[in-house]
């Protein structure tokens, strides 16, 4: 059996909404190549959104860096935890390779599940 690793239609989050809840009412985790908040989004499988400024340089810049994060998304998301929505934040630094992005999504989304389901029930609480 093969795992399929193309990224569906439905795994993206576009409305304003869904990007507030995950802002607003989620939670947040980084480490120094990205920032992402998340939030519980009741559907059988995560979704991501993208977020980056202009802050970061020239368009050219920008879609780079979204794409190794689409890319980032895509590779590892058999492996992300399932329910939840996950808007992702590059930090302002040009050496991050799409490796950098894959180690940072993993690790960070594990860090912050792991504070949804802590035992004190404070899903309100911030990391890094």
């Amino acid at each position: 059996m093969t795992i399929s690793h193309r990224l569906l239609p439905a795994s993206h989050i576009r409305r304003p909404q869904d990007f507030a809840r995950a802002y607003d009412g989620g939670i947040r985790a980084g480490d120094g190549h990205l920032l992402v908040f998340a939030a519980k989004n009741e559907l059988p499988f995560s979704r991501f959104g993208l977020s980056v400024s202009k802050k970061h340089g020239s368009a050219v810049i920008r879609n780079k860096k979204r794409r190794r994060l689409r890319e980032a998304f895509r590779l590892q998301q058999q492996q992300l935890p399932v329910g939840f929505d996950f808007v992702l934040i590059p930090r302002q630094r040009d050496d991050s390779t799409l490796r950098d992005f894959e180690r940072s999504l993993k690790g960070i989304t594990r860090r912050l599940v792991a504070k949804f389901t802590s035992p004190s029930g404070d899903e309100t609480s911030t990391l890094g």
